[in-house]
């Protein structure tokens, strides 16, 4: 699945998205999922359903970094750009040692995104 796959897929399937805000969120909570249901494969040996949870992973960072402004984020582009690229190197690494221990760092990191951007988020709506 290409990044830009992956984007139409959820901008189809949640016609009614009330905010670019909450398309973001929904990337996070989406790289959780694949990451836990890759994890799953793993464990029941299921190589081809690790790859496609995994890939399906990888195709939001893509589009996570293809969507980052460095002109006005600055900083935090630059340092988002080099996390996002880092979780790929490790969901990567997950595919081709077929380990579960990457995927935890990864959902572990966006978990955190996850919680960051609600807060942010949270006090630019309130």
């Amino acid at each position: 699945m290409t990044a830009a796959a992956a984007y139409d897929t959820y901008t189809q399937n949640n016609i009614q998205i009330e905010s670019p805000e909450k398309l973001i969120e929904m990337l996070y909570e989406g790289i959780i999922r694949f990451c836990s249901m890759a994890k799953k494969s793993i464990e029941y040996g299921d190589i081809e359903k690790r790859v496609y949870w995994t890939n399906r992973a990888v195709a939001i960072f893509v589009e996570l970094i293809n969507t980052l402004d460095n002109e006005r984020g600055g900083e935090v582009s630059h340092y988002l750009g080099g996390l996002y690229n880092q979780q790929i190197k490790f969901l990567n690494e997950s595919n081709a040692q077929n380990s579960a221990e990457h995927l935890d760092v990864v959902i572990r990191v966006t978990k955190e995104l996850l919680e960051a951007w609600r807060e942010v988020t949270a006090d630019e709506l309130a």
